[in-house]
């Protein structure tokens, strides 16, 4: 296949299929770090011209790491929907952007489209696309899953309660779930990042947040962000999980970085329906990604580390996932310089993954050494939420102080509600309206709860 495009005279050419996609995208760090970026502005506006040219059918006839080496390849190509994809089979990647911008396109034909759709045309086709775009064409897809709560109905943004202790306190964790639960955070999970990775802690912390939702009859989700092992372990030992977790990278070598396969998501997968926590039908996986992943672990095997997070989102979407989120600005300026570039990323994982069918939220942050700052994740926050982000964090004053980053807190939550008329979900919100400010006012009977509920712990 011969990829190339003229400008001004001069012939520039791309070696492969993964050469085109890595020169074609937009600057950041990342790209210059693997040594991948085009070289000018002049390159990367010829390799998106010339990716614009492209058949979608490309990315059928051609992997961009091997068949034979790689189960996330093998996982993309053996899934494949080709009915699904024969509306748009005979596109461009250019014409293909075309249509989606066309107000003849819906979210049902995206939903329709979406089995058809590789990760690799998901992330060539954004690529293409300018800010206003990646909104747009977003905003018309609803990805709905369903626990206790219902998320990602259109008019809605839910929030992750995000209460991190950096020693696992049991009390510190406590008082952060009921300012977050005052404040109207945590209708899609009440989700801790444990500071140990033991399966005695792992339950001791879901223990505490179900002892919450009992008491006071709380519609939402638990889930401590332990590695699957230890989630399996610990449920094994009877913790009440409800939401398995696990975060995933876009190559079976950055994978086994983080300790799985997938195999062993199938199994977690498994193992986490058994319980049948919320009915035969409940969405059960938790899965976390960032752009980076893949490089940060030299499994990226020469391929741009935006097209590498689409893949993720292959290995999301098998399992039916109730919440997937892109952590944009965590893993750091190497790979995301700026604010300009976290922004950028933000909106383009939240699109891919809209558009393979995934149920997309963001943790809009950003890490203290990156050239980002508070009013940077305002504005991803707001344009997340008029794209139509099912869900993003709320952390106690936008600071985590056991992770160590900056990210949105629960009163950023209520600033995009109100100024979009956002609600959280109908469930969450029901309560909300009901018995939860006269409970939770006094803080006195949710710490008696906590001490019998958490007595185990």
């Amino acid at each position: 296949m011969l990829l190339r495009h003229t400008i001004d005279s001069v012939d520039y050419r791309f070696d492969s299929l993964k050469d085109l996609l890595a020169k074609a995208s937009p600057a950041r760090s990342g790209g210059e770090l693997a040594g991948l970026a085009a070289r000018s502005a002049a390159e990367r506006v010829a390799a998106q011209m010339a990716l614009a040219d492209l058949p979608l059918r490309a990315f059928l006839d051609e992997q961009l790491i091997p068949y034979e080496t790689d189960e996330v390849t093998r996982l993309i190509c053996d899934t494949h929907d080709a009915a699904a994809f024969a509306p748009v089979a005979a596109l461009t990647v250019g014409e293909f952007r075309d249509l989606l911008l066309t107000d003849d396109v819906d979210g049902e034909f995206l939903c329709a489209l979406s089995p058809g759709l590789t990760p690799e045309m998901a992330a060539a086709v954004s690529k293409l696309m300018r800010v206003q775009d990646l909104i747009a064409v977003a905003r018309k897809v609803e990805v709905v899953t369903r626990f206790r709560t219902t998320v990602g109905l259109r008019g809605r943004l839910s929030t992750r309660l995000q209460p991190n202790h950096p020693t696992d306190d049991l009390t510190g964790i406590a008082a952060s779930m009921v300012d977050g639960l005052l404040l109207g955070s945590g209708d899609a999970v009440i989700g801790i990042n444990p500071a140990g990775d033991s399966a005695q802690r792992t339950g001791e912390l879901l223990r505490l947040i179900d002892a919450v939702r009992e008491r006071y009859a709380i519609p939402t989700q638990s889930c401590v962000l332990a590695h699957v092992t230890t989630q399996m372990a610990a449920l094994q030992q009877g913790a009440p999980l409800d939401l398995m977790f696990q975060s995933i990278a876009g190559t079976e070598k950055a994978n086994a970085s983080f300790g799985v396969s997938l195999a062993l998501l199938k199994e977690a997968h498994d193992a986490t329906r058994s319980l049948n926590r919320a009915g035969p039908d409940a969405n059960v996986m938790y899965f976390e990604t960032g752009q980076g992943s893949a490089l940060s672990a030299n499994a990226h095997h020469g391929v741009d580390q935006q097209t590498c997070e689409a893949r993720a989102y292959a290995v999301a979407r098998v399992f039916k996932p109730m919440l997937v989120n892109t952590v944009v600005g965590f893993i750091g300026p190497e790979y995301l310089y700026d604010g300009k570039q976290i922004l950028r990323a933000g909106l383009e994982d939240h699109f891919c993954g809209k558009l393979l069918g995934l149920p997309m939220g963001c943790d809009v942050c950003y890490t203290n050494h990156a050239e980002a700052d508070q009013d940077d994740m305002d504005t991803l926050l707001t344009v997340l939420g008029v794209a139509g982000c099912n869900y993003i964090m709320g952390v106690p004053g936008a600071d985590d102080v056991m992770l160590q980053y900056q990210s949105t807190s629960f009163h950023d939550a209520l600033y995009v509600r109100s100024v979009l008329g956002l609600r959280p979900a109908p469930e969450f919100e029901a309560w909300l309206q009901g018995e939860m400010p006269s409970q939770l006012a006094l803080p006195s009977p949710l710490l008696a709860a906590l001490g019998s509920g958490g007595a185990g712990a």
